[in-house]
């Protein structure tokens, strides 16, 4: 799913409009307006690219007479040192354009590499990475896109598509009398067959109470390897399983092998580091 115009020029002009205000002192002041820039959008380390069409769109909101071509694509794969993009236009321009473009695909293609890493490290197994909501406030879309880049799957978007008992609302239904199985039964009789509900719990027990009365993916929350395993088989299909807690790049083969379905990984939005992009004058 490629992201709208629209979602990415509403975040566009917000961040133009938080670093650019009513101008750019030190361009202005230096720089006459008639002289043009060419500018080379180059990686510093190897990684994955997502966030090129928001690029252009930071050239395009300042001045539709700055022309970005592009020299790849988002979701490919590319080494230290190559040119992602050339920018020609007027200096001006290009210059009070250059951090937001540069904060937007650095942070965005450091999200594709990382996911693209944990997607390599469950290779042959059943496992799929997911992300989470534990996004940028503001940058959930471009954020969730560059997951997809990196060849990860999207989890829920939001609290309104997709229905998640956690463990606190299990925590106060518990203290109103009312358990796993008739929690499930109840958020089932609200919302119906064509919402998808998945729930979490912390042990193999729940796991089974989960799937016999209806879950159709249950978030197996921290748990150690062998309960894993034996959550996974307990389930035996009756439900998707999803793996969350104490995943990272040295663990996720083996919680993949457990058998789970998924494996969510909230680092690959909450504490991912941008990939080194830099902007470079060439005239």
């Amino acid at each position: 799913m490629e992201l709208p115009l629209h979602v990415i020029d509403t975040i566009v002009a917000h961040a133009l409009a938080e670093d650019i205000g009513s101008g750019d002192l030190t361009t202005l002041a230096a720089i006459p307006a008639a002289v043009p820039m060419i500018a080379h959008v180059v990686t510093r380390e190897a990684g994955v690219i997502a966030g090129l069409p928001v690029v252009v769109a930071v050239f395009r909101q300042l001045d539709p007479s700055v022309k970005v071509l592009l020299h790849t694509a988002d979701g490919a794969a590319v080494a230290a040192g190559a040119t992602l993009a050339i920018v020609t236009g007027p200096a001006r321009s290009i210059l009070s354009g250059e951090r937001v473009a540069l904060n937007l695909v650095q942070r965005l293609s450091g999200i594709a590499t990382l996911t693209a890493q944990y997607v390599a490290a469950v290779a042959g197994t059943r496992a799929q990475i997911l992300d989470t909501r534990k996004t940028t406030p503001g940058l959930r879309a471009l954020e969730k896109y560059a997951v997809r880049m990196g060849g990860g799957r999207n989890h829920r978007f939001g609290l309104y598509d997709g229905a998640m008992l956690k463990d606190n609302h299990l925590a106060i239904l518990a203290a109103q009398g009312i358990d796993l199985a008739a929690a499930i039964a109840r958020v089932r009789a609200q919302l119906g067959p064509m919402v998808r509900l998945e729930v979490e719990v912390e042990s193999v027990a729940a796991a089974i109470t989960a799937a016999e009365a209806g879950a159709d993916l249950i978030l197996l929350d921290n748990m150690p390897l062998d309960q894993l395993r034996a959550a996974v088989q307990a389930v035996a299909g009756r439900a998707q399983t999803e793996a969350s807690g104490g995943v990272n790049l040295q663990t996720v083969r083996a919680i993949a092998e457990t058998g789970v379905d998924y494996i969510s990984v909230g680092a690959l939005t909450h504490s991912v580091r941008a990939l080194d992009i830099g902007l470079d004058c060439a005239a």
